[in-house]
């Protein structure tokens, strides 16, 4: 890293937590400058950090910035380093805290130095680095860089009438920028309560964003602005100077949002005469509508979306694509494969939209690339939890996962799939005009075929069977009936499963027949076994079966 100054190349020093910064150059007259950074990447230990504040839950927005760093750190080498930006002490609470930090965890993106890690460049939480803010302030009062400013909030207020009355920007005067000592004496006697204002000179101000290119700004319609309010508390572009020239951050790795917050954050590193870090903003997260993602566009936080089911490796995988590719066509990525891939120069600086969509699918193709067992023992133990089942392991747990796992992109999606298999919703079905054209094809022979099949004991038996049989007796049916294809397996899905579509049909009634057979489903599962849903075949009138018309049961003898 290296700093312009009157055409001079600085090399930047090592940084270290107990570093003393030189001191700059003092003066009250504004002088003209042109600050600048240069793109190229020095041969520096690179240190990055992700610095939330600790109001709310883990944003989507958060959670990615955060992978950015942690990507491009793990790529190079360096160090991630996690810092708690608690200063807003009346929205800050540990609450907030433990929720950000447990949802960085459950995404994997573990942190080298922070809070429950240590490091040395601590303390790791801005609320308790508030003697080195002060220690800094003071460097910057002896230097000149900043000066006391006794305006009150009505004076205040006043110039920023007089300011738009004039269509100028509510920018400061510098009513106290060229005070005499006297004039500070004097309002110090009196008790006056005072900010410290940061001297901001004429000119512009330039970096090179390693995303966005090239960023100036002109220097004119800043204003002297405050870096230490009234009450001693510093003020944020203050504290995240002091902590990443004094954390020995290389790289500034942040949303888009905090752009303007460069101008006054590189003053004051030259004030301090620290060098300027990296810059790289990162695009906003948005809504389909190209508004901020915000809650009203449904969940936002990485919190609620373990609640739902997603996981970690999903959200990482997808995170990573809101704004950066490889290059390829491939969209499909583990945490390593990330870190091997991932440059800070294929980030794209464009928005990127939050597609709910294929953020579910793509959980899906993650939730099946898991290994068998895992997958297995993960939907079991859901099943279980959730009361559909009794048991989370065995047979029937193996075989209704393999079968059902196509139509699972969530773990929550479990439960649904597997109850809509132990259901039977024939009358409703019978009712859909999908179901016509069946009804058409003699449905009522066919049904008392099934039923003389189940009652001779020939179909229970070839479910005892398993695939095998039940593939031998289907062949058998089809052959004594006349029929294949979609002419027999739709009439006989209807039948027996209730449905016109879903998994395998085969394995779909062998597993019934098996949970028929067993105490694996929970009783208020709502699974109608096989013997009763042949009961419900032998009371529906056949003859009175039309679209329509209702359908009409026959009382039949018990």
């Amino acid at each position: 890293m290296a700093l312009l100054s009157g055409g001079k190349v600085i090399a930047p020093p090592i940084f270290h937590h107990s570093h003393t910064p030189r001191a700059p150059f003092f003066f009250f007259r504004r002088r003209r400058f042109t600050l600048s950074a240069l793109s190229e990447q020095p041969p520096i230990p690179v240190r990055v950090r992700f610095a939330p504040s600790p109001t709310g839950n883990l944003h989507v927005g958060g959670a990615r910035t955060a992978l950015f760093n942690y990507l491009f750190a793990r790529s190079k080498g360096g160090k991630f380093v996690l810092r708690i930006e608690d200063t807003d002490l009346e929205r800050s609470t540990r609450e907030s805290e433990e929720a950000m930090l447990k949802g960085l965890s459950w995404l994997g993106l573990d942190w080298d130095e922070g809070p429950g890690v240590g490091g040395d460049y601590g303390p790791y939480r801005q609320s308790e680095r508030n003697s080195l803010y002060k220690q800094y302030a003071e460097n910057l009062h002896q230097s000149g860089h900043v000066y006391r400013c006794f305006c009150s909030n009505e004076e205040l207020e006043k110039m920023k009438e007089d300011a738009k009355l004039k269509q100028l920007p509510p920018v400061y005067t510098g009513k106290w920028a060229s005070a005499t000592n006297s004039e500070v004496e004097e309002e110090l006697s009196k008790g006056t309560p005072y900010t410290y204002r940061f001297r901001v000179p004429k000119g512009s101000l330039k970096i090179n964003d390693l995303i966005r290119g090239e960023v100036s700004w002109n220097l004119d319609t800043l204003g002297d602005f405050v870096i230490m309010r009234s009450n001693g508390q510093p003020v944020y572009n203050f504290c995240v100077t002091v902590d990443d020239a004094t954390m020995a951050i290389s790289h500034v790795i942040r949303a888009e949002e905090h752009l303007p917050n460069t101008l006054r954050q590189a003053l004051i590193y030259k004030a301090l005469g620290f060098p300027m870090p990296y810059f790289a903003h990162v695009s906003l997260i948005l809504a389909p509508d190209r508004s901020k993602l915000s809650k009203r566009h449904g969940a936002t936080s990485v919190g609620q979306f373990r609640e739902m089911g997603y996981l970690p490796e999903a959200m990482v995988n997808y995170l990573a694509l809101l704004g950066w590719g490889d290059g390829t066509e491939n969209e499909f990525f583990t945490l390593d494969q990330l870190v091997e891939k991932f440059t800070i120069e294929r980030v794209n600086k464009s928005g990127a939209i939050f597609d709910s969509t294929k953020l579910r699918w793509m959980n899906g193709q993650h939730l099946r690339a898991r290994p068998s067992e895992e997958l297995t023992k993960l939907i079991g133990e859901y099943w279980k939890t959730s009361g559909i089942l009794t048991v989370s392991g065995g047979p029937f747990i193996d075989e209704a996962v393999q079968l059902l796992k196509d139509g699972i992109d969530l773990t929550n999606d479990a439960e649904k799939a597997l109850a809509n298999l132990l259901s039977y919703p024939l009358h409703s079905t019978l009712q859909s005009h999908e179901t016509e054209f069946v009804l058409q094809d003699n449905l009522s022979e066919f049904a008392a075929a099934l039923l003389a099949a189940y009652d001779s004991g020939d179909l229970i038996a070839a479910l005892e069977e398993g695939h095998a049989g039940w593939q031998k007796w289907v062949k058998s049916l089809g052959k004594s009936l006349k029929r294949k294809g979609k002419s027999l397996f739709m009439p006989l899905r209807l039948l027996l499963t209730g449905k016109l579509h879903g998994p395998d049909m085969g394995s779909s009634v062998v597993l019934l027949y098996k949970a028929g057979t067993s105490d694996v489903v929970a009783p208020e599962a709502g699974f109608v076994k096989l013997d009763e849903r042949f009961k419900m075949l032998r009371q529906i009138s056949w003859e009175s079966l039309s679209k329509d018309q209702p359908i009409k049961e026959t009382v039949a003898p018990l």
